[in-house]
């Protein structure tokens, strides 16, 4: 099915109005020239609304909506659990860690790993993200992208993937971050009202007309399997969900790891002009990711009755796609392409962040000028989507899950990253050597599981991997025999005070989780 000229139509004003803001909220008042805080962080002057809407933003991209989904026509809404897990993660990110951060005024992770280690562990660790964003994030993001254009439109994969790299391009490469956060709350109203859409007409073509609740029941009773929330070591799904780990396990490590000390989502919470203001939207987000399954799950769920026989489980988004009128398929078409550019942005401009201010700002002698920051900064934007665009197909054209093939390569790295920064924060005799051997240790532990324990789920790997890790810099800067750290973290300097605000919407989530999981357990 292709779209009709209404749906065109809805798309081509989506796409001018969108290029129009950003070039509108990017302009600098007279006689300023954009400096590196303006691009890299938005000048530190983020609203809430615009930290929330954006972290949302980035985060669903196609590899959720088209990966997740097509997960969802596989295991059933059991896949979920990474959007749910994800708001209670952001809870602990508000309160413990980004108060951190934030009184250290850093630009990047890695700046933050040279405070608390050293230079070494901060190019390390700048080097890992750049190859990790590039060649898994950024391509996957394109790739995916691509392929519900394709399944939509028609359009050949390697147009799709040249035309959503240069429509990013030309929304986020002059404005930076603040292009990116400050038309994300569009972004977010399309993708949150396309995704409902969908949903409703999705589970309304199920029961045959009889609507969205009838679709829901007629779901449940045939398949209930589906709506299991907790997989048993007797389901096939269990090596990609298992069990319990869900709840208290490896689960916790990988939203850590994203959630908090990773670059392409932190940085719109750095980039927040006050402390409180980045917590409102931390936890407006946490809300956002407790409706996504909604958006993102149920239509994949639904797919598996009205199209059981997919070549790819990553085609069940697009193929419920097809089934909406014209004009309505034109607005949930464009919530696709809404999430997939504000995606690629985000990631662009992290890639940008990193290089620049970790890498090219140390080379040499001398002092680099803001416009040359500037300057590079966007040059390298320019170079990371091009680098995708070419290698997308090759990476990720064989895979048949793309999502879950995703959280299973980061998986590999996700366990040291997160005893990275845990040792930096609550253990004050980590040393610069026990930090690089945990970084290291963590690649090298996976790989072991991998080979010689496949059968292991990597949620599970994820977790044993993680305390291998948190052991060894333990056992290293002991064996250093270290005293406490000059940067180590001091907690009784860093105010993690929070809103009553805060705290009841932290109490209602929790309260969301339990009833939710006690009804699907």
């Amino acid at each position: 099915m292709n779209l009709g000229t209404l749906d065109l139509t809805v798309v081509a004003i989506y796409a001018v109005v969108l290029l129009v803001l950003a070039q509108w909220v990017s302009s600098e008042r007279a006689g300023h020239e954009k400096n590196s805080s303006d691009y890299f962080l938005a000048g530190r002057a983020l609203p809430w609304w615009a930290i929330g809407a954006s972290l949302i933003a980035a985060n669903i991209s196609a590899e959720q909506i088209i990966g997740m989904s097509g997960s969802a026509w596989v295991m059933g809404i059991a896949i979920g659990a990474y959007e749910w897990m994800a708001a209670l993660t952001l809870i602990i990110v508000g309160k413990w860690l980004l108060p951190v951060f934030l009184k250290h005024g850093i630009y990047t992770m890695p700046q933050f790993l040279e405070q608390r280690y050293d230079y070494r562990v901060r190019n390390v660790m700048a080097i890992f993200w750049l190859g990790i964003y590039v060649f898994v994030n950024l391509t996957s993001i394109l790739w995916l992208g691509a392929l519900a254009v394709n399944t939509v439109t028609g359009l050949p994969l390697t147009w799709g993937l040249l035309g959503l790299g240069t429509f990013a391009s030309a929304y986020s490469l002059y404005g930076g971050l603040k292009a990116v956060a400050l038309t994300d709350i569009i972004q977010v109203i399309l993708l949150v009202l396309g995704g409902i859409l969908i949903a409703i007409i999705a589970l309304d073509e199920v029961s045959g007309g009889q609507g969205f609740i009838a679709g829901m029941q007629i779901l449940i009773a045939k398949t209930p399997e589906r709506f299991d929330l907790i997989f048993t070591k007797d389901s096939p799904h269990y090596v990609s969900l298992p069990g319990i780990s869900v709840l208290v396990g490896g689960m916790w490590i990988m939203n850590l790891s994203y959630w908090g000390f990773n670059q392409y989502i932190i940085q719109r919470a750095l980039a927040a002009k006050s402390t409180q203001e980045a917590q409102k939207g931390i936890m407006f987000a946490a809300f956002m990711k407790m409706l996504m399954p909604l958006i993102i799950v149920l239509p994949g769920v639904a797919a598996a009755i009205l199209a059981p026989d997919l070549i790819s489980p990553d085609r069940a988004y697009p193929t419920v796609m097809n089934l909406l009128p014209a004009g309505i398929l034109g607005l949930v078409f464009a919530a696709l392409i809404a999430a997939i550019v504000s995606s690629l942005a985000s990631m662009m401009n992290s890639i940008s962040t990193i290089f620049t201010m970790d890498l090219y700002r140390h080379i040499g002698s001398g002092e680099k000028s803001e416009t040359q920051l500037v300057t590079v900064g966007r040059t390298v934007s320019a170079g990371a989507i091009v680098i995708a665009m070419i290698v997308a197909k090759p990476l990720l054209g064989n895979f048949k899950e793309a999502f879950q093939y995703i959280q299973e390569f980061t998986g590999f790295f996700t366990p040291g990253v997160c005893a990275l920064f845990l040792l930096g924060f609550f253990w004050p005799r980590t040393t610069a050597n026990g930090a690089l051997a945990t970084a290291i240790g963590s690649a090298v532990f996976s790989f072991v599981f991998y080979k010689w324990w496949p059968e292991l789920p990597f949620i599970d790997r994820v977790g044993i991997v993680f305390l291998l890790c948190t052991a060894t810099g333990m056992i290293i800067s002991q064996l250093q025999g270290a005293e406490e750290h000059p940067e180590a973290i001091d907690f009784k300097e860093v105010d993690t005070s929070t809103t009553r605000g805060f705290n009841l919407s932290a109490v209602v989530i929790i309260i969301m989780l339990v009833t939710l999981y006690a009804t699907w357990w």
